[in-house]
């Protein structure tokens, strides 16, 4: 099994494009989910997936660090390049790509454990033990999460006792302690209230100063704050694709104008 680490040198990129999505087909048995589906993901930039409820985009999502590949019946065509590599390589190996492409989920999934040793977790598992070390690098990621204030004083408390905001913001402190290079959101807030929502928001934002992140989302108000891209699904196939303040004021396709103006969706 070759490693990415030994075939990709990590933040050497040839060019803007961090992934790349060429020609991609996603099927769940013969249920084709994502047809054709070609987009390139730019480096340090916010990208928003957007469309109705079942057009693909979480699949199409999923797909970019393989994490589909836990349903026996998924099944793919075409590539999916990140660093000019294709993950689904059989000699790629899978653990390494979802250490350097993590994954925040719908809902906030905190391991029934202490707030610490949920950071502290995945650390020990690429190999850190020293303490003082660990110590550093919860408090760094907790704070890169804008979570430590709130937290410092309970770290040995459940995680299952926080706020599903906070909840959520450890979730994504514990995907940045590893040091991904994509951080990959499907749908971080749709179980969240406003408030909580809003932190979610500027965390991404300041996320994307370091990360590369592309979320999943149908709510067109939060493509509008946050991304710089957009792309556009509709019935497993991506309609329209742009920068965000283009494609949400002056849409191009129809299907794109009635998702916008609420006809459809």
């Amino acid at each position: 099994m070759i490693e990415m680490a030994d075939t990709i040198e990590r933040r050497n990129i040839k060019n803007e494009y961090i992934l790349e999505v060429r020609n991609f087909n996603a099927y769940y048995g013969e249920k084709l989910a994502v047809r054709d589906a070609n987009v390139k993901i730019e480096k340090n930039k916010i990208t928003a997936i957007m469309g109705p409820s079942g057009c693909g985009k979480s699949t199409l999502l999923r797909s970019m660090n393989r994490i589909n590949d836990l349903l026996s019946e998924f099944k793919v065509q075409g590539e999916i390049l990140f660093h000019d590599k294709n993950i689904y390589d059989p000699e790629i190996d899978v653990y390494i790509l979802r250490r350097r492409i993590g994954m925040v989920f719908q809902k906030p999934t905190p391991f029934p454990m202490s707030i610490f040793e949920n950071i502290a977790y995945g650390l020990r598992l690429i190999g850190i033990t020293d303490k003082k070390e660990l110590r550093d690098r919860v408090k760094q990621a907790l704070e890169m999460a804008a979570l430590w204030d709130e937290v410092k004083d309970d770290l040995e408390k459940s995680a299952l006792k926080l706020s599903g905001g906070q909840q959520q913001r450890l979730c994504i402190a514990r995907t940045i302690a590893i040091e991904p290079e994509v951080i990959l959101f499907d749908e971080p807030t749709s179980a969240l209230d406003p408030v909580a929502t809003q932190k979610i928001e500027s965390l991404i934002e300041d996320l994307s100063e370091k990360f590369t992140i592309v979320i999943v989302t149908h709510n067109i108000g939060q493509a509008s704050r946050i991304s710089d891209y957009t792309v556009f699904m509709y019935r497993g196939e991506i309609v329209e694709q742009g920068p965000t303040s283009k494609l949400l004021t002056n849409p191009q396709n129809e299907i794109t104008q009635q998702f916008l103006s609420g006809k459809i969706g």
